[in-house]
C-alpha cells in the first residue's frame, strides 16, 4: 500500500472512530433529554451517524481492496435541520432553568460536530486526489448542517438559561 492510499486509510478509520462514538453519544442523548422533538432529533442524528459510519466502512473495504473509493456506496441525504428550534420543541423554554441536561447535550454535540467538520476540512485540504478531496468535501459539508443546527439552538437558548440558572448577576 502506497503512501498516499495508507493516509487514506487511517483516514477513513479516524473518521469512523469519530462517527461510532457521535452514534453513541446521540442515542445516550436521545434517552436522556425529557423534550419530545428533542428525543427524536437526536434519535435521527444517531442514525445519521450510523449511516455516515457504514459509508465509510464501505469505503474503507474498498479502498482497502482496490486502493481507491466505490462510486456504488453512497450516504443519503442530510435530514432538514432548518427549523428555528432545529433540535428541541419551543415548549422547552418553558423548563429552561432545569433543562441542564439539554443544555450540556447541545454543548458536547456542538464540540463533537466542530471537531468533524475540522477534521474533514483538514483531510480534503490534504487530498492530492481529486475524488479523495471531494469525498471529504461532502462529510465536510453534512457535518457543518449538524453544527449549524445545534449551534443555532443553543444560541437560541443561551440567555434565557444563563438568566433561569442563575448565570447572569440580575
Amino acid at each position: 500500500m502506497d503512501a498516499s492510499t495508507q493516509r487514506t486509510v487511517d483516514g477513513l478509520r479516524h473518521a469512523m472512530q469519530a462517527e461510532h462514538e457521535g452514534h453513541h453519544f446521540y442515542r445516550m442523548a436521545a434517552s436522556a433529554t425529557q423534550d419530545p422533538k428533542g428525543q427524536k432529533v437526536f434519535e435521527q442524528l444517531a442514525a445519521e451517524e450510523l449511516e455516515h459510519f457504514q459509508f465509510l466502512q464501505g469505503q474503507l473495504a474498498a479502498v482497502t481492496r482496490t486502493g481507491t473509493f466505490d462510486p456504488q456506496v453512497r450516504l443519503g441525504d442530510p435530514k432538514d435541520l432548518s427549523d428555528p428550534h432545529p433540535i428541541f420543541s419551543p415548549e422547552i423554554r418553558t423548563r429552561i432553568g432545569q433543562a441542564h441536561y439539554e443544555m450540556t447535550a447541545l454543548s458536547i454535540a456542538i464540540q463533537l460536530e466542530l471537531s468533524a467538520v475540522n477534521f474533514y476540512a483538514a483531510e480534503a485540504k490534504a487530498a492530492t486526489v481529486a475524488e479523495v478531496k471531494a469525498f471529504y468535501e461532502k462529510l465536510e459539508s453534512w457535518e457543518r448542517g449538524h453544527l449549524n443546527a445545534l449551534q443555532r439552538q443553543a444560541d437560541g437558548l443561551r440567555e434565557d438559561y444563563w438568566h433561569e440558572g442563575g448565570f447572569s448577576p440580575f
